[in-house]
């Protein structure tokens, strides 16, 4: 990776690697706009099971939903390039917290998105939301004060 580019990905705890698929490509010849959102999501699932969460939790039944997502679009991703998805947690809140992701095309080496997603505790037992569950909170501040990157 070049400085710059190493740079752009630094301040995200979690990084996985995505290969970009002939099939994602639209009509336009790029990919197309949802597939980022998916990117991002397999993003948000890494760190979940970072943070020991991709499931709800057994004792409570308390799990991540997805309570709302934006993207701005930077530059077109094509075939072929892998896609370097950046992903670090920026403000919590007593039953929500928000992810910051940043994509980046490694075969152009520029930011092709960045995007946000507001992820809500919900308590699967009773369909409503819940408070974040303290050991959650606890390994995100970990996991954003300097635990290792995960690298796909």
């Amino acid at each position: 990776m070049t400085e710059a580019f190493a740079d752009a990905l630094a301040p995200f705890p979690v990084r996985i690697t995505i290969p970009v698929a002939w099939g994602e490509m639209d009509a336009m010849q790029h990919v197309n706009n949802i597939v980022y959102f998916r990117y991002m999501e397999t993003a948000r699932f890494a760190y979940f099971e970072r943070i020991g969460w991709a499931r709800p939790l057994s004792d409570t039944r308390i799990g991540p939903i997805l309570a709302s997502a934006r993207c701005l679009f930077k530059f077109p991703l094509t075939f072929p390039d892998n896609v370097i998805v950046g992903t670090k947690v920026t403000q919590i809140e007593r039953d929500r917290f928000t992810m910051r992701h940043r994509l980046m095309s490694e075969r152009h080496r520029r930011l092709a998105a960045e995007g946000e997603g507001v992820i809500v505790a919900y308590d699967y037992g009773i369909n409503r939301k819940a408070e974040l569950p303290e050991a959650i909170r606890a390994r995100i501040e970990e996991l954003e004060r300097g635990a290792p990157p995960l690298a796909e």
